[in-house]
């Protein structure tokens, strides 16, 4: 064979072999989920306890819950009443450097157990304390593992601030969206301009400016942006519940997340007794604030004693479900979901997000008329005349009630032993934790610790050493945003 010839060959070889891994990518680009997040969702439906094994259930067939970062930068300059943070956790200077190793640790980990494409909270202290180049690695290092990051702040951080951790040095963004959680609640002491709140009012041009920051950002730099309020609830602004979500329910915001106080933390900022409330009463207030029953047992994550959930949105000031619980047709339909999406992950472009529904509905024909008879359902809830003049904004409701340190620390001490306990109200304990959908990632042990156990268990001890270990380093540093 000609020397010509040889080298069209080898390329014509090369050519074809480039095709068959272009293929290999697009088909993996369009599979509706991966063999991988297959299994780990198996993994993950076979660790729930019998009870929360059901149809409602999203751990194992919908994702496999949210990781969240732990010991990577506790301090905090806010006091709130209550404060699930240990006594020592502001003892502990902020280091970026040992913020984005120990994240990237531990997502490591939680990467191997839980599979691509699922949720992570960038949490622990206050995170706007990390400088912004600092706290911009860290997101990336978190996202190489495949984790969708949520930063968790108060919010109180400048307009700079977030220019720069959205951009790089040269000014060109380094992230197509951000994604924040920004606690506001009268409870905070320490916010810039309203140090001491009275109430749950005084505060809703902070929830404003908070979301006006993000939309600035976008509007100069195309930074798109998901944005959740975080609420701790207490007997003293249970009530102003409905006020906060009727204010400020369309501010842009895309979920509101509730969570009755618990004796978690630093003991000495325990001011009430939270037993005080109920769920149900935290819940009652979030209808009264929306104007609307709130339907939150067709899809459960977790324990339902720890969360509830509803899905839907303002079209006008009306919030709609986009289900109805009481509609056994709604039923179908969720089930058909879970039976067709499983684990797909629908954040991603038109076209990849139109190819992965077309081969999930080819798998599934039987949806496409579930999901054609839902859509007049939900026009006639929702109202067409509203839907013509009023654009839809999804707003998750969310509540998520947290368990007593003390009450935790006994039944983890008693799982840890494989004991089941006897006291009723420490068995529930167990049960719930054993159901938990957001979880700790220890590389060391290989373990995933569930929220409560982290901090009533480990925080204490893990702040501690902490403090000790970074006050001797000599590159840790305090900074300020």
């Amino acid at each position: 064979m000609s020397d010509g010839a040889t080298r069209l060959t080898r390329r014509a070889v090369g050519m074809a072999g480039r095709l068959v891994r272009g293929l290999r990518r697009l088909e993996a680009a369009t599979r509706p989920h991966s063999r991988e997040l297959e299994h780990h969702l198996a993994e993950r439906w076979a660790e729930l306890p019998a009870r929360a094994r059901h149809s409602a259930q999203t751990l194992g067939r919908r994702g496999t819950g949210c990781e969240a970062t732990h010991g990577v930068f506790p301090s905090c300059d806010f006091a709130c009443t209550p404060c699930y943070h240990g006594r020592d956790a502001n003892r502990v200077p902020i280091d970026g450097g040992h913020t984005v190793r120990e994240a990237d640790r531990q997502m490591a980990f939680a990467r191997a157990r839980r599979g691509s494409g699922q949720n992570a909270q960038l949490i622990g202290g206050e995170v706007s304390l990390l400088p912004p180049d600092d706290h911009a690695a860290v997101l990336k290092a978190m996202q190489r593992h495949s984790f969708k990051v949520m930063s968790f702040s108060h919010g109180d951080f400048t307009y700079d601030y977030l220019r720069r951790l959205a951009l790089g040095p040269d000014g060109t963004p380094r992230f197509r969206s951000l994604i924040f959680a920004g606690h506001f609640d009268s409870l905070m002491f320490g916010r810039q301009g309203i140090p001491i709140p009275d109430d749950e009012r005084q505060l809703n041009p902070f929830r404003a400016r908070f979301v006006a920051k993000f939309r600035r950002l976008r509007a100069e730099h195309g930074v798109d942006f998901y944005l959740a309020h975080n609420m701790t609830v207490t007997p003293r602004n249970l009530d102003q519940i409905p006020s906060v979500l009727a204010s400020c329910g369309q501010l842009g915001f895309r979920m509101f997340s509730f969570q009755p106080a618990a004796f978690q933390g630093n003991s000495a900022r325990w001011k009430e007794n939270y037993r005080a409330m109920s769920v149900d009463d935290v819940w009652s207030r979030i209808e009264r604030g929306v104007g609307a029953r709130v339907p939150y047992r067709l899809f459960q994550t977790g324990d339902e004693r720890c969360n509830r959930a509803a899905y839907g949105g303002f079209v006008g000031d009306r919030w709609v479900p986009l289900l109805d619980d009481r509609d056994p047709r709604d039923l179908r339909m969720r089930d058909a979901f879970f039976r067709t999406l499983k684990g797909m992950d629908v954040q991603v472009g038109p076209a990849q997000l139109g190819a992965r529904m077309s081969r999930a509905l080819a798998r599934h024909p039987a949806a496409v008329p579930l999901l054609a008879g839902w859509l007049p359902r939900f026009v006639r809830r929702a109202g067409l005349r509203n839907l013509l003049r009023d654009r839809f904004l999804a707003v998750t409701l969310v509540m998520h009630r947290f368990m007593d340190q003390e009450d935790v620390a006994e039944a983890w001490g008693l799982m840890e032993r494989g004991k089941t306990a006897s006291d009723p109200r420490i068995k529930e304990t167990q049960e719930r934790l054993a159901a938990c959908s957001y979880q700790f990632p220890h590389p060391d042990t290989g373990r995933l610790v569930p929220g409560c156990a982290q901090h009533a268990v480990y925080d204490p001890a893990e702040n501690a050493a902490l403090a000790r270990e970074l006050q001797r380093a000599p590159e840790a540093h305090r900074a300020s945003p």
